[in-house]
């Protein structure tokens, strides 16, 4: 019975819980000229109310997490955007997308004070977009038309309806998506954009935790 508890304890030692993200204090980036979604945030998940509209919230993450290598989260969709192709700008609404921000060591904090606009242009910015959305098909990673090549989309569910979780592999995906080892965590994003085709999206995201 030593020799078990002493294993648990080693384990529980090694593999620390993952850390629970809250929502609630969210900052919101609207864009010029396009009207803003309604968001309603609680400390375990977020709301989105999209009508013909586009925005997101964002926060940026302390350094303790800066080496995050997995992330999981809860979302669901009661109406959805039609498939749209997400690699051309216009006509690429998408219900939600999960954004991970990460910069080199040494400009993640350099920039601790900018706002996402700042981090997500930066040369040296990467991102992943984690996206419930589209005409494609789970797992295609696809080149973001607005971000070139500081961003990439995943797919993880085509445009459509119902309730999921989801489990990512940062440091593999990353890999992937760009072909080098992932950099410093510093953000984290969600969006939800109905404006090009005119049509309504309701959606929540929860339960975001990062391992």
């Amino acid at each position: 019975m030593k020799a078990i508890a002493a294993l648990a304890l080693t384990v529980s030692l090694a593999a620390p819980a993952a850390l629970a993200v809250p929502f609630g204090n969210w900052s919101e980036q609207a864009f010029s000229r396009l009207d803003a979604n309604q968001w309603r945030q609680s400390s375990r998940a977020v709301e989105v109310v999209s009508d013909s509209s586009v925005s997101l919230i964002w926060t940026r993450l302390p350094a303790s997490e800066g080496a995050t290598g997995r992330a999981s989260w809860d979302w669901s969709v009661r109406e959805s955007v039609p498939a749209t192709q997400l690699t051309k700008k216009g006509g690429d609404d998408r219900n939600l997308a999960l954004y991970f921000m990460f910069l080199p060591a040494d400009r993640a904090e350099a920039s601790r004070d900018a706002n996402v606009r700042q981090m997500l242009r930066s040369r040296d910015a990467r991102v992943l977009m984690y996206v419930w959305g589209g005409d494609h098909s789970r797992g295609d990673v696809l080149p973001s038309p607005y971000l070139g090549k500081r961003g990439k989309t995943i797919i993880r569910r085509p445009a459509g309806t119902g309730s999921f979780q989801e489990s990512v592999d940062l440091e593999a995906d990353f890999q992937r998506a760009f072909g080098s080892q992932k950099t410093v965590l510093v953000g984290l994003a969600v969006s939800s954009d109905s404006d090009d085709t005119a049509s309504s999206i309701r959606a929540t995201l929860g339960g975001l935790k990062l391992d």
